[in-house]
Protein backbone atom coordinates (compact mmCIF):
# COMPACT_ATOMS: atom_id res chain seq x y z
CA UNK A 1 0.00 0.00 0.00
CA UNK A 2 1.40 3.57 -0.86
CA UNK A 3 2.23 6.14 1.68
CA UNK A 4 0.52 9.15 1.88
CA UNK A 5 1.96 12.39 3.59
CA UNK A 6 -0.18 14.74 4.43
CA UNK A 7 1.93 18.31 3.33
CA UNK A 8 3.63 20.16 5.84
CA UNK A 9 1.37 22.85 8.45
CA UNK A 10 3.37 26.01 8.22
CA UNK A 11 2.80 28.25 11.14
CA UNK A 12 3.57 30.84 13.31
CA UNK A 13 4.07 29.79 17.40
CA UNK A 14 4.02 32.70 20.19
CA UNK A 15 6.75 33.16 22.17
CA UNK A 16 7.98 35.34 24.94
CA UNK A 17 10.17 36.73 22.25
CA UNK A 18 7.94 37.49 19.53
CA UNK A 19 6.85 34.71 16.73
CA UNK A 20 8.50 32.25 15.87
CA UNK A 21 8.23 29.98 12.14
CA UNK A 22 7.46 26.76 12.45
CA UNK A 23 6.72 23.50 10.25
CA UNK A 24 4.87 20.52 11.59
CA UNK A 25 5.14 17.45 9.21
CA UNK A 26 2.32 15.05 10.24
CA UNK A 27 3.09 11.43 10.01
CA UNK A 28 1.95 9.55 7.23
CA UNK A 29 -1.78 9.32 6.81
CA UNK A 30 -1.88 5.52 6.83
CA UNK A 31 0.69 5.13 9.82
CA UNK A 32 0.18 4.76 13.49
CA UNK A 33 2.46 8.35 15.28
CA UNK A 34 5.43 6.38 17.17
CA UNK A 35 7.13 9.58 17.98
CA UNK A 36 7.70 13.59 17.56
CA UNK A 37 11.05 14.68 16.87
CA UNK A 38 12.19 18.80 17.48
CA UNK A 39 14.42 19.69 14.74
CA UNK A 40 17.09 22.22 15.73
CA UNK A 41 18.72 23.83 13.01
CA UNK A 42 22.77 24.57 12.14
CA UNK A 43 24.29 28.14 12.59
CA UNK A 44 24.11 31.21 9.80
CA UNK A 45 24.07 30.10 6.72
CA UNK A 46 24.15 26.59 7.34
CA UNK A 47 20.58 26.47 7.97
CA UNK A 48 19.95 27.46 4.23
CA UNK A 49 22.59 25.30 2.53
CA UNK A 50 21.05 22.14 4.47
CA UNK A 51 16.82 23.07 3.87
CA UNK A 52 16.56 20.71 1.21
CA UNK A 53 18.21 17.85 3.12
CA UNK A 54 16.12 18.14 6.07
CA UNK A 55 12.95 18.78 4.45
CA UNK A 56 13.60 15.17 2.41
CA UNK A 57 14.47 13.96 5.84
CA UNK A 58 11.11 14.98 7.60
CA UNK A 59 9.24 13.32 4.43
CA UNK A 60 11.15 10.80 4.89
CA UNK A 61 10.45 10.25 8.58
CA UNK A 62 6.81 11.18 8.20
CA UNK A 63 6.54 7.88 5.83
CA UNK A 64 7.37 5.93 8.66
CA UNK A 65 5.02 7.30 11.50
CA UNK A 66 7.33 9.94 13.11
CA UNK A 67 6.18 13.86 12.91
CA UNK A 68 8.58 16.33 12.71
CA UNK A 69 7.89 19.57 14.44
CA UNK A 70 10.77 22.02 12.87
CA UNK A 71 11.27 25.79 14.44
CA UNK A 72 13.24 28.76 12.54
CA UNK A 73 15.14 29.85 15.88
CA UNK A 74 14.48 33.56 17.24
CA UNK A 75 16.50 36.01 15.02
CA UNK A 76 17.10 33.11 12.25
CA UNK A 77 14.84 32.07 8.92
CA UNK A 78 11.09 33.46 8.70
CA UNK A 79 11.00 34.05 12.83
CA UNK A 80 10.90 37.83 14.18
CA UNK A 81 13.73 38.82 15.75
CA UNK A 82 17.18 40.00 14.88
CA UNK A 83 20.08 37.84 15.09
CA UNK A 84 22.30 39.88 16.31
CA UNK A 85 19.94 40.07 19.53
CA UNK A 86 20.01 36.08 19.48
CA UNK A 87 21.21 34.43 22.59
CA UNK A 88 21.93 30.51 23.49
CA UNK A 89 18.89 30.88 26.34
CA UNK A 90 16.68 32.60 23.80
CA UNK A 91 17.03 30.10 21.65
CA UNK A 92 16.73 27.11 24.25
CA UNK A 93 13.52 29.10 25.41
CA UNK A 94 12.63 28.34 21.67
CA UNK A 95 12.67 24.54 21.83
CA UNK A 96 10.89 24.70 24.74
CA UNK A 97 8.02 26.48 23.50
CA UNK A 98 8.26 23.88 20.88
CA UNK A 99 8.61 21.00 23.21
CA UNK A 100 5.07 22.79 25.21
CA UNK A 101 2.82 23.11 21.89
CA UNK A 102 3.51 18.97 21.17
CA UNK A 103 2.76 18.37 24.65
CA UNK A 104 -0.34 20.47 24.43
CA UNK A 105 -1.53 18.92 20.80
CA UNK A 106 -0.31 15.57 20.35
CA UNK A 107 0.19 12.45 22.65
CA UNK A 108 3.83 10.75 21.77
CA UNK A 109 6.97 10.57 22.47
CA UNK A 110 9.48 13.55 22.35
CA UNK A 111 13.09 13.00 20.05
CA UNK A 112 15.21 15.71 19.51
CA UNK A 113 17.10 16.08 15.82
CA UNK A 114 20.19 18.54 15.40
CA UNK A 115 22.29 19.44 13.08
CA UNK A 116 25.71 20.44 13.48
CA UNK A 117 25.67 23.04 16.03
CA UNK A 118 21.92 22.42 16.69
CA UNK A 119 23.49 19.04 18.02
CA UNK A 120 25.08 20.65 20.58
CA UNK A 121 21.95 23.25 21.00
CA UNK A 122 19.99 19.90 21.76
CA UNK A 123 22.04 18.36 24.12
CA UNK A 124 22.20 21.48 26.21
CA UNK A 125 18.78 21.39 26.01
CA UNK A 126 18.58 17.86 27.03
CA UNK A 127 21.02 17.98 29.44
CA UNK A 128 19.30 20.95 31.70
CA UNK A 129 15.29 19.28 30.69
CA UNK A 130 13.79 17.37 33.44
CA UNK A 131 11.98 15.19 30.66
CA UNK A 132 14.17 12.49 29.12
CA UNK A 133 14.36 12.38 25.55
CA UNK A 134 14.84 8.73 24.36
CA UNK A 135 16.21 9.33 21.56
CA UNK A 136 18.82 12.09 20.43
CA UNK A 137 19.92 12.18 17.02
CA UNK A 138 23.06 13.89 16.48
CA UNK A 139 23.90 14.87 12.48
CA UNK A 140 27.88 15.68 12.30
CA UNK A 141 27.73 17.59 15.47
CA UNK A 142 30.14 20.02 16.32
CA UNK A 143 32.88 18.89 18.61
CA UNK A 144 35.08 21.82 19.39
CA UNK A 145 32.93 25.35 19.74
CA UNK A 146 36.10 27.84 20.04
CA UNK A 147 37.33 25.95 16.46
CA UNK A 148 34.34 26.42 14.90
CA UNK A 149 33.94 30.14 15.76
CA UNK A 150 37.43 30.30 14.65
CA UNK A 151 35.90 28.69 11.26
CA UNK A 152 33.09 30.94 11.33
CA UNK A 153 35.47 34.24 11.76
CA UNK A 154 37.97 33.32 8.91
CA UNK A 155 34.97 33.44 6.91
CA UNK A 156 35.22 37.51 7.29
CA UNK A 157 39.07 37.41 6.44
CA UNK A 158 38.02 35.54 2.71
CA UNK A 159 35.51 38.00 2.48
CA UNK A 160 37.71 40.99 2.65
CA UNK A 161 40.30 39.14 0.36
CA UNK A 162 37.65 38.52 -2.41
CA UNK A 163 36.38 42.52 -2.66
CA UNK A 164 40.26 43.71 -1.95
CA UNK A 165 39.31 45.17 1.50
CA UNK A 166 41.85 43.21 3.64
CA UNK A 167 43.22 45.42 6.43
CA UNK A 168 46.60 43.89 7.38
CA UNK A 169 45.54 44.60 11.00
CA UNK A 170 42.57 42.63 10.71
CA UNK A 171 42.78 38.93 11.87
CA UNK A 172 41.10 35.95 14.36
CA UNK A 173 42.70 37.60 16.93
CA UNK A 174 41.94 40.85 17.03
CA UNK A 175 38.72 40.15 16.25
CA UNK A 176 38.34 37.74 19.01
CA UNK A 177 39.22 40.30 21.30
CA UNK A 178 36.77 42.69 19.59
CA UNK A 179 33.92 39.92 20.42
CA UNK A 180 35.14 39.84 24.31
CA UNK A 181 35.31 43.62 24.41
CA UNK A 182 31.32 43.52 23.82
CA UNK A 183 31.47 44.56 20.03
CA UNK A 184 29.41 43.07 17.40
CA UNK A 185 30.76 41.85 14.45
CA UNK A 186 29.66 41.30 10.71
CA UNK A 187 30.25 38.35 9.35
CA UNK A 188 29.09 36.67 6.20
CA UNK A 189 25.91 38.56 6.06
CA UNK A 190 25.53 37.84 10.15
CA UNK A 191 26.14 40.27 13.05
CA UNK A 192 27.20 38.10 15.78
CA UNK A 193 26.68 39.75 19.00
CA UNK A 194 29.53 39.28 21.91
CA UNK A 195 27.32 37.23 24.36
CA UNK A 196 26.42 34.23 21.71
CA UNK A 197 29.93 34.23 20.27
CA UNK A 198 31.51 34.14 24.25
CA UNK A 199 28.66 31.36 24.68
CA UNK A 200 29.76 29.18 21.32
CA UNK A 201 33.51 29.66 22.14
CA UNK A 202 33.14 27.47 25.14
CA UNK A 203 31.01 24.74 23.84
CA UNK A 204 32.54 21.40 23.83
CA UNK A 205 30.60 18.59 22.92
CA UNK A 206 32.62 16.29 25.56
CA UNK A 207 30.72 18.13 28.21
CA UNK A 208 27.45 17.31 27.16
CA UNK A 209 26.94 14.19 28.41
CA UNK A 210 23.62 12.98 28.33
CA UNK A 211 22.74 9.72 30.26
CA UNK A 212 18.66 8.19 29.84
CA UNK A 213 18.79 9.24 25.95
CA UNK A 214 19.94 7.00 23.16
CA UNK A 215 21.90 8.97 21.12
CA UNK A 216 22.69 7.95 17.47
CA UNK A 217 25.18 10.16 16.19
CA UNK A 218 25.93 10.10 12.33
CA UNK A 219 28.98 11.51 11.01
CA UNK A 220 29.39 12.34 7.60
CA UNK A 221 32.96 10.98 6.01
CA UNK A 222 34.77 11.88 2.59
CA UNK A 223 34.59 8.44 1.50
CA UNK A 224 34.26 4.72 2.18
CA UNK A 225 36.67 3.26 4.53
CA UNK A 226 37.21 6.79 6.41
CA UNK A 227 36.88 6.87 10.35
CA UNK A 228 36.25 8.95 12.89
CA UNK A 229 38.68 12.24 13.67
CA UNK A 230 41.04 11.85 16.67
CA UNK A 231 38.99 14.89 18.03
CA UNK A 232 35.44 12.69 17.56
CA UNK A 233 37.10 9.30 18.60
CA UNK A 234 38.41 11.36 21.91
CA UNK A 235 34.69 12.54 22.59
CA UNK A 236 33.51 9.05 21.85
CA UNK A 237 35.88 7.26 24.11
CA UNK A 238 34.33 9.58 27.05
CA UNK A 239 30.66 9.25 26.50
CA UNK A 240 31.36 5.62 26.30
CA UNK A 241 33.48 4.94 29.15
CA UNK A 242 30.88 7.33 30.81
CA UNK A 243 28.03 4.75 30.24
CA UNK A 244 26.67 7.12 27.75
CA UNK A 245 23.82 4.67 24.72
CA UNK A 246 25.72 5.71 21.95
CA UNK A 247 25.76 5.12 18.60
CA UNK A 248 27.89 6.20 15.83
CA UNK A 249 26.95 5.83 12.22
CA UNK A 250 29.48 6.75 9.43
CA UNK A 251 27.97 7.91 6.21
CA UNK A 252 29.75 8.52 2.95
CA UNK A 253 28.18 11.68 1.04
CA UNK A 254 29.37 15.77 0.74
CA UNK A 255 28.79 18.29 3.51
CA UNK A 256 25.45 19.23 2.17
CA UNK A 257 25.68 21.94 5.03
CA UNK A 258 28.73 24.15 3.46
CA UNK A 259 28.90 23.06 -0.43
CA UNK A 260 28.55 25.77 -3.05
CA UNK A 261 25.67 23.98 -4.68
CA UNK A 262 22.77 22.26 -2.45
CA UNK A 263 23.48 18.88 -2.48
CA UNK A 264 21.69 15.47 -1.12
CA UNK A 265 22.89 12.27 0.31
CA UNK A 266 20.41 9.84 0.49
CA UNK A 267 22.34 7.36 2.40
CA UNK A 268 22.23 9.53 5.59
CA UNK A 269 18.21 10.00 5.00
CA UNK A 270 17.63 6.43 4.21
CA UNK A 271 19.71 5.34 7.43
CA UNK A 272 18.91 7.83 10.07
CA UNK A 273 14.86 7.12 8.90
CA UNK A 274 15.41 3.18 9.49
CA UNK A 275 17.19 3.65 13.01
CA UNK A 276 14.91 6.54 14.52
CA UNK A 277 11.83 4.46 13.15
CA UNK A 278 12.67 0.54 14.35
Amino acid sequence: MRTENPPAEPFFLRTEHGKRFCLYYPPASNKTLQGMLIYIHPFAEEMNKSRRMVALQARAFASKGIGIFQIDLFGCGDSQGNFKDASWHIWKQDISAAKHWIESHIDAPIYLWGLRLGALLALDFAKESDYVFNKIILWQPIINGHTFLTQFLRLKLASQMITRESDTTTNIRTMRNMLSSGASLEIAGYELSSQLACKIDNLRLSELMIAQSHIHWFAITSGAGQTLSPAEMSVVNLWKQSGINLDIHLISCQPFWATQEITECHELISTTSKLVAD
